[in-house]
């Protein structure tokens, strides 16, 4: 029958590398909590998955994931066949209101499953692969010496493409955007994010002053329920990247019909899993918008879901590199072997599913 026979889940938390911490309008990423999660079928498969929720950006975290997959998710989806997920899906979103990352961890681990039973890779699952190799960049904060050695780590690391976190003030983050070109010269592929930091007269009065500098895009200007603001703000003159502003299609289609946004930053987290997260691009591109991989700080199995997912849409963003940065960001991986990626690129894993394997002594710790 190839059912789902259990549900297992083993907590972690990385420290991130203190040379790539990330200060933004959020506040400081400089840790991460993440529930690996196990399914297993009655056919013996098994398929992993990873809840990455931060409790400021999502209301969510590995405690309050813990609970609602053993006390809610587990109860509806134990017996269920495994195919087709987006059934189980389903029956997670009747189980559970809200919780797209505690949901995403689990809708990972079953499309793994679903995938390895196949014995194909998860991005062919979804209906790609169109690529092998996706664009990366990675975020650049902190002032002065800070960001100095961040971009040094960063740029040690491999990354060419980068982008600056904004939203703490105008006057610093002008100063911030310009010591970034500054030190990663003229012609590198330099954006700025926000995370929603700005009202829309400093976000007006930023986009002015950091026009010199020469974005490459503005991510997340205002509040995520400011279409309005975004939309106005388009008329400045650099592409818009929606963030906060989309997590599931309700959203999207809120944003497409204010023209409030040029790119759209598609979480597997946000959306609630992988297929739903390539329904989103899917549905983005049908109406022109460009589309690329947002991160919340991904462990390995997160980053590896980001990077099926970015091969399995047909149309991902050339120009706006994606942030699958798992292999790169944290002090220690959780992978048994690290994504293959360089920092220009994350590349597709070969194998079926994800094409990972967690490192053993985490494996153990499931039971």
């Amino acid at each position: 029958m190839n059912a789902v026979a259990a549900i297992e889940t083993v907590a972690i938390s990385l420290p991130v590398r203190p040379d790539l911490v990330v200060h933004g309008a959020r506040g400081a990423h400089d840790r991460s909590d993440f529930l690996l999660v196990r399914v297993r079928t009655d056919d013996g498969v098994d398929g992993y998955g990873e809840v990455s929720a931060t409790p400021i950006w999502s209301g969510e975290d590995g405690t309050s994931a813990g609970h609602f997959i053993r006390t809610a998710l587990k109860p509806a989806l134990i017996g269920q066949p495994l195919a087709p997920v987006g059934a189980l899906e389903t029956l997670m979103d009747r189980a559970l209101a809200g919780n797209p990352f505690t949901k995403a961890g689990v809708s990972i681990a079953l499309w793994d499953a679903y995938a390895r039973t196949l014995d194909i890779p998860l991005a062919q699952a979804l209906g790609g692969p169109y690529r092998t190799e996706v664009p990366i960049k990675l975020s650049l904060s902190g002032d002065g010496e800070v960001l100095d050695r961040t971009y040094e780590a960063a740029h040690a690391a491999g990354f060419r493409s980068f982008k600056v976190k904004v939203g703490l003030g105008v006057d610093g983050d002008v100063r911030r955007m310009a010591r970034a070109r500054e030190i990663a010269g003229d012609q590198t592929f330099l954006g700025v994010d926000a995370n929603g930091g700005w009202t829309r007269r400093a976000a007006h009065q930023a986009i002015r002053a950091l026009a010199e500098y020469r974005p490459s895009f503005v991510e997340q200007p205002v509040a995520s329920a400011d279409l309005a603001g975004l939309r106005e703000l388009r008329r400045d003159g650099f592409p818009i990247v929606a963030d906060e502003s989309v997590f599931g299609i309700d959203d999207l289609v809120r944003l497409i019909q204010a023209d409030a946004a040029d790119v759209v930053s598609v979480y597997v987290g946000k959306a609630g899993g992988p297929g739903r997260a390539v329904a989103l691009g899917q549905t983005a591109a049908t109406f022109g918008l460009d589309t690329l991989i947002g991160s919340n700080g991904e462990l390995g199995v997160g980053a590896a879901a980001q990077l099926h997912v970015a091969c399995a849409l047909p149309a991902l963003s050339t120009v706006f590199p994606s942030d699958i940065i798992g292999a790169h960001y944290y002090a220690e991986d959780a992978l048994a072997e690290p994504l293959p990626s360089d920092g220009v690129h994350a590349r597709l894993p070969t194998g079926p599913g994800l094409g990972v394997t967690l490192r053993d002594d985490l494996l153990r710790e499931f039971r």
